[in-house]
């Protein structure tokens, strides 16, 4: 069991803590929420990230990658998330690269694998379709006739939706809304004539969009591994998307705990520094313990990811509940004893807080992550 990053994995992750505080520090976030950047991320900074090898660490070598794993990323994913950096990476590189490695034939990986590490393509997952992640809720429908399948409903809240050159939909060819047998993936290029995509403003600013099909034709050659029975690759690409989505959210943790405490540290109130009240110490305390088991828990799903264990899942999904409620518990005293000024925008804490609200419940809140442990476990 690892619990541990290796001195290679160090190295990377150090690099990418100067790359974040250096190229795409919280103002560059700023600049981006004005809305004039359609991307919702610099291209400059994800073009840096492309050059570094970052877009091909999860990919074998044979499809343009180096094969350095999901501990690797995750690491990475981390440091971004101390500057609140918005990129691609987690929609196209793990989400949408993800389902392509597990359902794709070897034609469609040799094709769209290396599009993805080069940046020549960016990708975006649709799956949910309502306001809460429910990947077997699908009720889009693509019925086949002849060579193409005519595809019907809607998609929400699609990550990096708006600035994808391909969608990964999920949709439903057989079964009803909730079952897992009956799903398939089809690859569907932005331009195709039936789609339309419209932005969703969320409180976190980022790149999200909404989906809807009316009578899209698409190539039945576009199907992306076996019809009905796409789910199964759609939960590990999730998966993955889930523990360097919690890996990122552990760096806006300790951002904002180190931040907190460094205010108790200076601010004074009635002449003394407020981090001598004994109240204030046993919060930053409770606080301190919870970022401590969420290392933990962390990296042990990260180990599990890498060696493909069977609880894998379950790990997983403790990761993403244990660091959801964190983040909510860490923002929420962040913002108090930063007082009044902490929901302002004068400080970076409000920023914080709307990015732990919004990825708490990306990819399964930890109300679905605590049931969904549940049910795998057998209870």
């Amino acid at each position: 069991m690892t619990l541990a990053f290796n001195e290679e994995q160090r190295t990377l992750k150090d690099t990418a803590r100067e790359f974040a505080r250096n190229q795409s520090p919280v103002e560059s976030f700023r600049q981006l929420r004005g809305g004039a950047v359609t991307e919702g991320f610099s291209t400059d900074i994800w073009q840096s990230m492309i050059e570094l090898g970052w877009t091909g660490m999860t990919f074998p070598e044979a499809y343009g990658g180096f094969d350095f794993g999901y501990m690797g990323l995750a690491g990475c994913m981390e440091e971004l998330g101390h500057t609140l950096v918005a990129s691609p990476l987690l929609s196209s590189v793990v989400l949408s690269g993800s389902a392509i490695l597990f359902a794709g034939t070897e034609e469609q990986k040799q094709t769209l694998l290396p599009q993805i590490v080069s940046g020549e393509k960016r990708i975006a997952l649709a799956c949910d379709e309502g306001f809460h992640h429910q990947p077997t809720a699908i009720s889009a429908t693509a019925v086949k006739e002849g060579d193409t399948f005519l595809l019907n409903g809607s998609k929400a809240r699609v990550i990096d939706g708006l600035s994808a050159d391909l969608f990964i939909v999920a949709v439903r060819t057989a079964g009803n809304a909730g079952d897992t047998n009956g799903i398939s993936l089809l690859l569907l290029d932005a331009s195709t004539p039936g789609i339309s995509i419209e932005k969703t403003s969320l409180v976190d600013s980022r790149n999200y969009a909404r989906l809807t099909f009316n009578n899209v034709c698409i190539p039945a050659s576009h199907l992306l591994g076996e019809m009905h029975n796409g789910f199964a690759a759609l939960d590990k690409a999730l998966d993955r998307g889930r523990i360097c989505l919690a890996a990122e959210m552990f760096g806006g943790i300790q951002e904002i705990f180190d931040r907190t405490v460094q205010y108790l540290k200076e601010r004074k109130q009635f002449g003394v520094l407020i981090g001598t009240f004994q109240a204030l110490q046993h919060r930053a305390a409770h606080m301190y313990t919870e970022i401590e088991m969420c290392k933990s828990i962390l990296m042990l799903a990260l180990d599990a990811v890498e060696k493909d264990a069977g609880n894998a899942p379950q790990l997983i999904s403790a990761a993403k509940a244990k660091i959801s409620e964190t983040y909510e518990l860490v923002s929420n005293e962040a913002t108090q004893m930063h007082g009044g000024i902490g929901v302002t925008d004068e400080l970076d804490i409000g920023l914080f807080l709307k990015r732990a609200r919004m990825s708490a419940e990306l990819l399964g809140s930890a109300r679905f992550h605590f049931s969904r442990y549940a049910m795998l476990e057998g209870f």
